[in-house]
This record gives C-alpha cells, structure tokens and sequence, in this order.
C-alpha cells in the first residue's frame, strides 16, 4: 500500500513542498529512502524507527520504500522526520490515508517520540496561506504557525499525539493570540548632543529609506548616533512584520511574536562575503546579513576595515534590493532591500580631519584606506556627513528626543506613500522609486531642475548622483510638508550628499 504526506524544506528563506511516499511491499525488513537526501535525512531511518517502536505503534516487518518528492530537489535537515513516520504508519494501516494525504507536518523526531521544533514554521505557513492542508508543528512552535492567517495549524507534542489527531480523536493544540516580539529598549536620541547635520540626515535617512555614511574623528559619535536610528523608524505593518518574522525564522532565530521594530544588523568588520552576503553549498543557503536587514538597516562600523570584496559585493543589492546565490547545487533569491548605514575615519590613524588635524599617516596609507570604499558604492550611498567635534556649548545643549523625530519620519513616510498610491505604482519609500519614472513623472520645479542641471554641466554630479539627489528632494520635501521639491530642497539634497568625492570631508 503506497500512503502520502506533505511536509517542506527551507532554501533560502522560501519553503518548497515536499511529498513524501511510503510503500509497504514484501520482501526481507529493511528501510530504503529515495530522493536525494543529505545525511541528516538518511539518519531518519534510525530515529522515526525508535520513536515508533518507543510509543508502542507497530513497525511494519516488511520492505518500506520512501520517496521525497520532487526527486531532484536535494533535502537535507531533519524537519522530514515526523512526515516520513506518518507515510509509514499510513502505509501500514495505522492512520487514516486520508487524512495523512491532507496535512503538512513539520518536525524533528527524538528517540522517546517527542516531536522537536525546527525553522522555518513561518515559511512553511505562509506557503500554505490558503490551502485546504492543515499544517501540525511542533507545540512550542503553534504560536509561529499562528501568526499566519487563512490557515488550519495546530500544535504536537509527540509522535502518539500526532497520530491521534490524525484519527480524530484528539485535537492538537491552538495557537495562542498573535502578539508583538517583546520590545527592545533602543538608545534615545536625546543622548546625542550637537552634530545637528548627523542628525538631520540621520532624519530624511529614516523618512525616505536612504544610505548614509558618517565620516569622523574618533570618538565624536558615529556609532552613537547610528544605533539610535532604529528609533526614530516607524513600526513595521502587519505584511512587513510577516515577511521579517519569517526571514528570522528561516534563519533559525527564535520569533516571540510579530517583528514590529525593523531589524537592526551591525557585522563585525571581520565579516566575510557569505556573512554579509549570503552563501551556498551542499543544498544548503546561507542567510547573511543583508537579507537579516530586510526592511531594516545594515550597519557597517569602521567601514574600511572590511575587505574589499565584501564592500563590493553590496553594489547589487543596493539597487535590486535581492540577493541571488547560485552554486552548482542550489540556487535562491534572497530578500535585501535595506538602508545601509557606515561609519568610517578619516584615516587609519583617525585624527586626518579638521583645523587641528594631527594626522600622521603617509599619502599611500590614506589613499589604501579611502579606497577601501570605491566610487561606485559611494556613489550609491545618497547622503554623506562630515562629523567634527561638537562644541563646549552644543554639549550643553539637550538633543531632540527620537519621539519627536519619529513623529515626523512618519507623517513624511504617509505623504510619500499616498503620492506613490496615487500614481499607482508598487513603491513606497522615496529610495525606491526608479530613476526613469521620478525623470518623467516626478521632477523638481522649474527652479530645481535648472539647479540640478547646472550641477550635473559642471560635473558636480554623476547621472546616477543626480538621480539620487532628486529623491532626497523629495523627501526632504515631504518633511516639509510641500507638493514639490524646489531649489531649496535641491540645494539641501546636494549639501547632504557632500559631493562626488570619496569622502564627505
């Protein structure tokens, strides 16, 4: 008798199906696993056959055959193993076929029987978003499962728990309410006092989803300053905060609820490219850092410090917004729209800035230090601040709280997405509109693009600088609260970028 069992694997971040196959025939006892399956896969064998046995179900002394379909798809991972001991218990008669055909069942099964959580839940839900399939997981992991709407999950214990609910006479466990992650107390701004241009990038940065990148001494608050703009973003809506909670849990990170703060990554510069990147080998996909950020900031502190390629590895996802990894055998599309935030010294010695400078590093050592970030990542970076000492009177000047600033991040984001609502297009961040259409459709007025277009003549700015600075425009004019940039937000967009130099300074 051939029965049948959906379960999945997690490449990337997507969860692809799997059916799994059992056929109980004649011939010497054995158990045969088909359909390219790694070493934690073929190791089932040994764990679903004591499980079995341990809660006193009858192992079939027969032949078992199980397929994982589709065969050409390599399955590694242990989260096959409670699918194959149903296949095999509804070959063998001891679970309605019906009902094992009809659900999806994730989970690692441990000698005793007991059923273990594995990633990926949220994956696996949002696949099924829809489906007629119910969806079993792990107990401990039904709240995850119940994040995701329009579909029948339930919780199991263990293997005598499954198998009762799959008879009907016992009902797994409910999700509970879906909630928030727990809140993460995030710097204030308030704590920052002078640097009024790092802030204010810091600002349209947050109100438009904008790079930014922060050249200074040491010690004059780069890093202060880039770990509280998590603060002043606004909370993540119901699809955003799905689609980041799935990636966490893809990756194996524990969701206590919804993500509604964008995520915050900060690699250390030792980072290599499948950290930030992502990577691939042996069926497996790497989630790296960017697509960790997605919907969030990638914060890269003593940005010369990482190695070259990886810095230059960063360029297609900043205008894709994807990451697309392609080994010999595998390949996965990964999300990665960010913002991207760096810190960076003026010099490896980090004194190269200012009246009062007291560099001691040669021409060559300051030329092999700058280049570390090249033109074309600068040029993608749209906002560029030179920090300088702040003043004995800043000090003594309070810092606007991140409450305020929030405040108006958010009103700036609301006029930005109804303008791009209303001209019916997919975007909804300033950063993310297309160069063609803002060209075509969404200009500056007469003053600003005479502006732009004396900039770009005298070689101020490259094509694509010129296009980026026409989005900062608009969101320094959606702060402002006007209909159109004009040649003040033109000339403030310019000045933020800082020029088409390396550095800002």
């Amino acid at each position: 008798m051939v029965a049948r069992c959906q379960t999945s694997i997690i490449v990337g971040v997507q969860a692809h199906h799997v059916e799994v196959e059992a056929n109980v025939g004649s011939g010497l006892p054995g158990l045969t696993l088909v359909g390219l399956a790694d070493t934690a896969v073929s190791e089932s064998r040994d764990r679903v056959r004591a499980a079995v046995e341990h809660c006193g179900l009858a192992w079939p002394r027969t032949r078992i055959t199980v397929a994982l379909l589709p065969a050409s798809m390599p399955k590694r991972g242990s989260s096959l193993d409670a699918a194959i001991a149903v296949a095999i218990l509804a070959a063998s008669g001891q679970v309605p076929l019906e009902a094992a055909a009809s659900t999806c069942v994730l989970g690692e099964l441990g000698l005793d029987g007991r059923i273990h959580r594995v990633p990926g839940v949220i994956a696996t839900a949002l696949s099924l978003r829809g489906s007629p399939v119910r969806l079993l997981v792990p107990s401990d992991a039904v709240d995850q499962a119940g994040l995701v709407p329009d579909l029948t999950s339930g919780g199991i214990t263990d293997l005598l728990h499954l198998v009762a609910v799959l008879r009907g006479t016992r009902s797994p466990d409910a999700a509970g309410n879906v909630v928030a992650a727990p809140r993460i107390d995030i710097p204030d701004l308030a704590d920052v006092h002078g640097q009024a241009e790092a802030r204010r990038a810091l600002e349209v940065s947050a109100a438009g989803g904008h790079h930014a990148a922060m050249i200074g001494l040491p010690g004059v608050g780069k890093t202060l300053l880039a770990e509280r703009l998590p603060g002043v973003l606004p909370v993540l809506d119901d699809d955003t905060a799905l689609e980041v909670t799935a990636i966490h849990s893809a990756a194996g990170i524990d969701a206590q609820g919804l993500a509604r703060r964008a995520p915050f990554e900060a690699p250390h510069h030792s980072a290599s490219s499948a950290a930030i990147i992502g990577g691939g080998q042996a069926g497996r996909v790497r989630i790296g850092a960017v697509t960790l950020a997605h919907r969030g900031v990638l914060f890269l502190d003593e940005a010369p410090e990482f190695a070259r390629s990886v810095l230059d590895s960063l360029r297609q996802p900043l205008e894709s917004g994807v990451v697309r990894i392609a080994r010999a055998d595998v390949a996965a599309t990964l999300p990665a729209r960010f913002t991207l935030l760096i810190a960076a010294n003026p010099c490896p010695c980090g004194m190269g800035m200012g009246m009062d400078s007291a560099c001691r590093c040669t021409a060559l050592q300051r030329r092999r230090y700058s280049t570390k970030l090249s033109g074309p990542i600068m040029d993608r970076i749209d906002l560029r601040v030179a920090l300088e000492r702040p003043t004995l009177a800043e000090l003594g000047d309070p810092g606007e709280a991140s409450a305020s600033i929030a405040g108006r991040v958010l009103v700036a984001r609301d006029r930005a997405a109804a303008r791009w609502h209303r001209a019916g297009v997919p975007w909804r961040l300033n950063a993310d509109a297309p160069a063609g259409a803002l060209r075509v459709s969404h200009p500056p007025d007469e003053a600003g693009s005479r502006l732009l277009r004396s900039a770009f003549s005298r070689g101020a700015l490259s094509m694509r600088g010129a296009d980026r600075v026409v989005r900062v425009a608009w969101t320094l004019a959606d702060l402002d609260g006007t209909d159109r940039p004009g040649a003040a937000q033109v000339a403030t967009a310019m000045a933020l970028r800082g020029g088409e130099s390396t550095w800002a300074a």
